[in-house]
């Protein structure tokens, strides 16, 4: 017989000891577990910052590759697979040479004209100021230009330096380049055989899953950057077209700043017409640079409602906020690069969680 100063149990069991509440304690359990996967990014983060030459390199070298694999592929049916991948890698340089020798032809060739059309162009930006509705007083647009005199004069050594310090920053980009050439031309030639190897070095556990993550990964950024490049040069030709209608001088060197800028989301296509705008105010004047501005407006609609559904759809569909927070915060931690890889760093990361967290027949087909 038990004492009366005794508990009586729960008919249902013992009643658990009063603690830490559930929802603190989940809370922590997944506290803990984001904190470590932070140190795991900020770690591979500072290693990409410190060695950001070879991650460059490495990023243009597969750029390269899902750009020439096809021709590779191609030519490989007449040609040795050496021979074929020797071909296609240097074709692409000569063409790329080729495109760059012709604008700075263009630009020499029109230096006269220029300077004598973007000095008349100035005077004419500032009659405008002068008039209605801003009515700037030219004794403030003389100090200006006094003032911008005396700042270049001042500060001449200080730009020199600059210069030359640029020098050595061309010979980074040129190692940067010649290091991702010899990456994409063993990547083209010999890539599955290397990726096959390392497979071949994971647990037997892991083998599967790498393989399916890896697959997917490599479709998303093959079909990504060729939907870039297709919709880059859509709109270089476009707005090449436009310009040389409208007489806007610098409009080849002007459409290929439009094609590199459109491998920048959202952000690059805008920038690239504006310096568009700017050269035919100062050039042809208001009339000329208000149809630029709508040029801009049209492009910008035929290449978010018509370019980006119908080529990138088959490659992966990101939502345009997760596009903008991406290019910002890519931007934010590593500049113009950043901004660049940040997309398809995040189209390649989601296409890897579809393919892993996917049904059996999904999982099977990636990894086929």
């Amino acid at each position: 017989m038990s004492s009366p100063a005794e508990p009586s149990a729960s008919p249902s069991g013992p009643t658990p000891p009063r603690g830490v509440p559930e929802g603190l304690r989940v809370a922590a359990a997944y506290a803990w577990r984001v904190v470590v996967v932070a140190v795991v990014v900020l770690g591979a983060f500072s290693v990409l910052g410190r060695f950001h030459q070879v991650a460059l390199a490495v990023f243009l070298g597969l750029v390269a590759t899902a750009v020439l694999r096809p021709a590779a592929d191609l030519l490989n049916r007449k040609l040795p697979r050496a021979l074929a991948v020797g071909v296609a890698v240097t074709g692409s340089i000569v063409l790329v040479l080729g495109v760059l020798a012709l604008v700075g032809e263009v630009v020499a060739g029109q230096q006269d004209t220029l300077a004598r059309e973007f000095r008349s162009g100035f005077d004419r930006i500032m009659h405008l100021l002068e008039q209605p509705p801003l009515r700037i007083s030219p004794h403030v647009l003389d100090d200006f230009q006094s003032e911008l005199g005396r700042f270049f004069t001042t500060h001449r050594t200080a730009i020199l330096s600059t210069a030359l310090s640029g020098v050595g920053r061309v010979v980074e980009i040129f190692t940067v380049l010649a290091l991702a050439v010899f990456c994409a031309v063993f990547f083209i030639h010999s890539g599955e055989r290397y990726w096959d190897w390392f497979c071949a070095e994971l647990p037997s556990r892991f083998r599967r899953r790498t393989s399916v993550a890896a697959r997917a990964a490599w479709r998303t950024f093959t079909g990504y950057t060729h939907g870039v490049l297709l919709v880059a040069t859509t709109n270089a030709i476009l707005v090449g077209l436009a310009l040389t209608l409208l007489g806007v001088p610098l409009a080849l060197p002007l459409a290929l700043l439009e094609f590199f800028a459109a491998f920048v989301p959202l952000i690059g296509s805008p920038i690239a017409l504006a310096v568009a705008v700017v050269v035919a105010l100062a050039s042809k004047g208001p009339l000329v640079a208000g149809i630029v501005v709508v040029l801009i407006v049209l492009i910008g609609q035929i290449e978010g409602h018509l370019l980006h559904p119908l080529i990138m759809s088959w490659a992966v569909r990101i939502h345009p906020v997760v596009v903008a927070l991406s290019v910002v915060g890519g931007a934010i931690t590593a500049g113009v690069l950043g901004a660049v890889v940040a997309v398809p760093l995040v189209a390649v990361l989601w296409s890897v969680r579809q393919a892993l967290r996917g049904p059996g027949p999904e999982r099977d087909r990636a990894a086929a």
